[in-house]
């Protein structure tokens, strides 16, 4: 229904803002990596917007990218995570690092953030694999199915996560994963 505010900014007081669109003050509740890209109080700020309308409540949430309000989408579609559990991951880490920890299958990195434990991080991983990656600004995410192949036989083979990163940026990206796991081990051994 209102998928982006542009007007002034009212008000900060974590993690609600306040936006004046003519004359018309909207709380935006959003998530801290936004938060802290905000501009100065009585400067001019756009947001995008997703807008939850419940029994009890309708609440406004906003988002300084595309990639973070995308992002808050995907996890509000997974059983039992709610807008403030998505806010709450969004706040802990960057849209970047979310795609990262996923595409890794790493839970202890969504353990980290408050409010997800363990079982609610190996639920994350499940549903949100393949939907969060290289869209979504993952410096790991893999931009093609083979280059993710790629990246889990280098760290299965024990190279840590830089190591295999900096493999994968010197392939070429139509590169099979037989050839592309041979070349990227040809460049670490240098």
């Amino acid at each position: 229904m209102i998928g982006k505010l542009t007007g002034t900014l009212s008000d900060k007081n974590p993690p609600e803002v306040m936006v004046d669109c003519g004359g018309v003050g909207y709380e935006v509740q959003v998530p801290m990596s936004t938060f802290y890209n905000l501009p100065a109080l009585g400067e001019r700020v756009s947001l995008l917007t997703h807008f939850v309308v419940r029994e009890d409540a309708q609440i406004l949430y906003g988002f300084g990218t595309a990639q973070e309000r995308a992002a808050f989408r995907e996890l509000i579609k997974i059983s039992g995570v709610g807008p403030r559990t998505a806010l709450s991951v969004l706040s802990g880490m960057g849209v970047a690092d979310l795609a990262q920890a996923i595409t890794l299958q790493e839970p202890g990195r969504l353990t980290k953030v408050p409010g997800i434990g363990a079982k609610t991080a190996q639920r994350l991983l499940l549903e949100l694999k393949g939907k969060l990656g290289a869209d979504m600004g993952a410096p790991l995410g893999a931009s093609s199915g083979a280059q993710s192949d790629i990246l889990q036989a280098l760290l299965a083979l024990g190279y840590n996560d830089k190591e295999a990163a900096l493999a994968l940026k010197a392939l070429p990206e139509d590169v099979g994963v037989s050839d592309g796991i041979k070349l990227a081990l040809k460049a670490l051994a240098r």
